[in-house]
């Protein structure tokens, strides 16, 4: 097994805008979207549609919400995004309308290749399907496709895709049954 040599390590992430564009949005995300204090979710949404996000109507943005990058961001209609989420899309995030992502969850688009001793980054985006459910504090994989209408239980830990219609529970999260059924 090797071992990580940081010091060969080489960012090879392309951020998708100029670094005035970001700083931008590192000092609005500051005042508006980091603090503990509740604002209007139509000012949240307001303000990550000037900065390249694809937002729906009636999407509501709970405070201390951490958005990396808001231009690869997508979200449907009629979405709750609770207190505290992390959306680190450094590849896409795409959340289909009628969606809930409770407080604290965690979704993460990047990781790295820690078979090389150059510690590559890798991304892939993350998809949550129509109906969905990511409850409290689950952390949502690079790559993972949740299908629609289904449901990560609080604390769950998703690292591969989930059907539809289905629930998952644990750390790997595992099948726990099929929704409906």
């Amino acid at each position: 097994m090797s071992h990580i040599q940081l010091n060969d390590f080489k960012p090879s992430l392309d951020r998708g805008a100029s670094r005035l564009r970001e700083c931008g949005w590192i000092l609005v995300s500051l005042i508006f979207f980091l603090p503990p204090f509740p604002l209007p979710s139509r000012l949240r949404t307001f303000l990550l549609r000037c900065f390249g996000a694809k937002i729906g109507k009636r999407v509501v943005i709970r405070q201390s919400v951490n958005i990396t990058f808001p231009w690869r961001l997508y979200v449907g209609d009629f979405v709750w995004i609770g207190e505290g989420t992390k959306i680190l899309n450094l590849a896409p995030v795409m959340i289909g309308s009628n969606c809930c992502i409770s407080q604290q969850a965690f979704l993460c688009t990047g990781s790295h290749r820690f078979s090389l001793p150059t510690f590559d980054l890798v991304t892939k985006p993350i998809e949550i399907k129509e109906g969905s459910w990511v409850a409290a504090q689950v952390f949502v994989a690079p790559g993972v496709v949740i299908g629609p209408n289904s449901m990560c239980v609080a604390g769950s830990v998703v690292l591969s895709d989930v059907p539809p219609d289905a629930t998952v529970i644990g750390n790997p999260a595992t099948l726990n049954r099929a929704r409906g059924k």
